[in-house]
């Protein structure tokens, strides 16, 4: 395992990893009702994080299958996916690009960047949470993390709602995302 020690933390040697789909989950909650939440995730994606030698500089993108959205409903997919929402055929991907590393402390980070969904970029914080480094038993090298973030849907254009006879809407604007996993040096 090529590590080094840096600022207390174990982190990988400088190179670009990439996101282990089998070990990574892109989750997601709204609200509902104005009472419950309704927790999906997206099935396919595809990232990669280039750490630099002063890691700090490093950098991360993400593209996620629109399409991919999984709440276990159906009908509810099928409406996420269209142009009341993601509009999966006219915009495939939502994306994700860092722009700098904003602040940190220990093994936690801000990491500040460009989040597009549809045809809206707008500059989103990410926390994440560094889980330390190690090698699978086939040698791979590997690091994980957690993310999170929430951000207003309706800053993308995703305004589609419906009022509730007792006041209130179906949907939330608020929507929490929740990142976890894994990513793999890149050969």
């Amino acid at each position: 395992m090529s590590t080094r020690t840096w600022e207390g933390l174990t982190i990988p040697t400088a190179g670009t990893f990439d996101l282990d789909a089998a070990h990574t989950r892109i989750g997601f909650t709204a609200k509902h009702m104005m009472v419950s939440k309704v927790r999906g995730n997206f099935a396919e994606f595809a990232g990669s994080v280039t750490i630099s030698e002063d890691p700090l500089a490093s950098s991360a993108q993400l593209a996620i299958k629109t399409d991919s959205i999984n709440t276990g409903v159906a009908d509810r997919d099928a409406h996420l996916r269209s142009d009341d929402f993601l509009s999966a055929e006219t915009f495939p991907e939502i994306t994700f690009r860092s722009t700098r590393v904003s602040n940190h402390s220990g093994g936690e980070f801000t990491v500040v960047g460009d989040l597009t969904i549809r045809d809206v970029t707008k500059e989103v914080e990410l926390n994440v949470e560094y889980g330390g480094a190690g090698t699978t038993p086939w040698g791979t090298e590997l690091w994980g993390f957690a993310i999170n973030t929430e951000f207003d849907r309706e800053d993308f254009g995703l305004t589609w709602n419906q009022a509730l006879e007792a006041g209130g809407f179906l949907v939330g604007k608020k929507i929490k995302i929740e990142i976890e996993g894994e990513a793999n040096r890149r050969a």
